[in-house]
């Protein structure tokens, strides 16, 4: 059963370059602009006729662009809820601008082990995550960590949890790797290794949405009956200022905005593409997090209810729910 039938997330890539050189994404090998102030205020206001609630300002590294921190305010202004991830290196220039408006703020942390974290991030960055916990923490902001899990590092989430996350009463956001396109994420989790997953996902200070935990054991989407409902929930927006469908990592179609995107949303081109979300041949096995977590909200199914408790938590730590009210 479908609760909600409007568009709750926009995925807005504000450039797609990146300081880093992770080696389970490709995002960062692409050409890119970086989108204007223009843009990006014509198009929040139109995804506030949209019903969307949450803009995540992304990447590549999204503070490498110069006016990140007024597409942030001008986000929170109009009642967003704002969700910004950074690999750090340039979080401890952009603190104190950033301060207050940024209500999920993510730093991208792989291991407890510098050089183990460098390694996978492709840059010396280790370093600056753990100096961007301590600036954060000093202005008052309440930073995420995000660990993207693959089993190489599977052992490091004790590590994290014991040394970094409880002495600094952060939360802990636990990211399952996933494959796209030709980008490798290593050798799948193994049940064992999920179930150990489920279990740290039930600590304290910890997040893990057990919808993707259900998820991968039932094989990812499936394309006669799928529970991806990416193009209906999240808007993705290029930094050439085009609405991407049916979502950022099959991008089969993108439509120019040119300055009415509720019109472009609302044409018979695009809403004929959302109609086949999840069901393209490219759709079958998809288990990318960023596109189930909106999917798994809106439908009442055993994935709703494998999600909720875990979200319900998050939002309780973090306090986003009294945002969300006012909206």
């Amino acid at each position: 059963m479908r609760l909600v039938h409007h568009p709750v997330l926009c995925n807005y890539y504000v450039t797609y370059r990146c300081n880093a050189k992770c080696s389970f994404c490709d995002i960062w090998e692409k050409p890119s602009p970086y989108v204007t102030l223009e843009q990006v205020e014509q198009n929040l206001l139109h995804l506030k006729k949209l019903g969307v609630n949450v803009i995540d300002f992304t990447g590549g590294e999204p503070l490498l662009h110069r006016e990140i921190d007024k597409f942030l305010a001008l986000a929170h202004e109009l009642g967003f809820i704002t969700t910004l991830t950074t690999n750090g290196l340039l979080y401890p220039k952009w603190a104190e601008r950033l301060k207050g408006k940024v209500d999920m703020l993510h730093f991208s942390l792989d291991s407890s082990e510098k050089e183990q974290h460098d390694k996978g991030r492709g840059v010396a960055c280790f370093d600056f995550v753990m100096q961007s916990i301590e600036i954060a923490r000093k202005l008052g902001e309440h930073p995420d960590i995000i660990f993207t899990v693959f089993r190489e590092n599977l052992d490091q989430l004790e590590k994290i949890y014991r040394e970094i996350i409880l002495p600094n009463k952060l939360l802990l956001i636990i990211n399952p790797a996933f494959a796209y396109n030709e980008v490798a994420s290593g050798d799948a989790l193994t049940s064992e290794e999920l179930t150990f997953l489920s279990e740290f996902g039930k600590r304290k200070y910890v997040y893990l949405n057990d919808g993707f935990i259900a998820l991968r054991r039932d094989g990812g989407n499936h394309i006669n009956n799928p529970v991806c409902k990416a193009a209906s929930t999240t808007l993705v927006i290029s930094p050439e200022n085009e609405l991407v469908l049916p979502c950022y990592h099959l991008g089969e179609k993108k439509f120019p905005i040119s300055g009415n995107l509720y019109a472009l949303y609302n044409s018979k081109e695009v809403k004929q593409l959302i109609a086949l979300e999840g069901r393209l041949p490219q759709c079958e096995g998809c288990t990318i997090n960023c596109y189930m977590q909106p999917s798994f909200a809106v439908e009442m199914n055993k994935y709703f209810w494998k999600a909720l408790p875990s979200t319900l938590k998050y939002n309780y730590y973090k306090g986003t729910w009294k945002r969300l009210l006012k909206n």
